[in-house]
């Protein structure tokens, strides 16, 4: 039996500065994968797996963040292998993306269109789960 691999990521997102814009959620380009999703990543031994979603955040995005809600963990088949990424809706705060090995762009994009970039359908339940986090806490987009 495989040991499942945990990865944690966040659902990240920026007000967009107009009056009542709305919000803009952040999308990665892997090349390796050449696929669009939300920044995430394994678990260092140690490490909770809040503290590695907002790692990954700034190693791939450059940006700082603040989490809020816990969205929906995404279990699914990688390499043959189980997986289990717990991701959290959080808001940018500061920073500077420079593009690197692992992550050669990102774009920032309204909740539906970022929902139609994401390569694979999981991740596009999440755009659904973050809104509806927002509604809760009362920040309609």
């Amino acid at each position: 039996m495989s040991t499942t691999v945990r990865a944690a990521g966040c659902v990240l997102w920026r007000r967009v500065p107009a009056p009542g814009a709305g919000v803009e959620l952040c999308l990665v380009h892997r090349p390796r994968y050449d696929d669009w999703s939300f920044p995430k990543g394994k678990l260092k031994r140690g490490e909770s797996p809040r503290d590695a979603a907002l790692r990954e955040v700034l190693e791939e995005t450059g940006h700082h963040c603040v989490p809020g809600a816990v969205l929906p963990t995404a279990r699914y088949l990688a390499n043959g292998r189980p997986k289990e990424v717990t991701y959290w809706a959080a808001e940018a705060t500061a920073g500077t993306f420079s593009p690197n090995d692992e992550v050669d762009r990102i774009v920032w994009l309204p909740p539906a269109a970022a929902g139609e970039r994401l390569t694979q359908k999981r991740d596009r339940l999440l755009v659904g789960a973050f809104l509806s986090s927002l509604e809760i806490f009362g920040d309609s987009p």
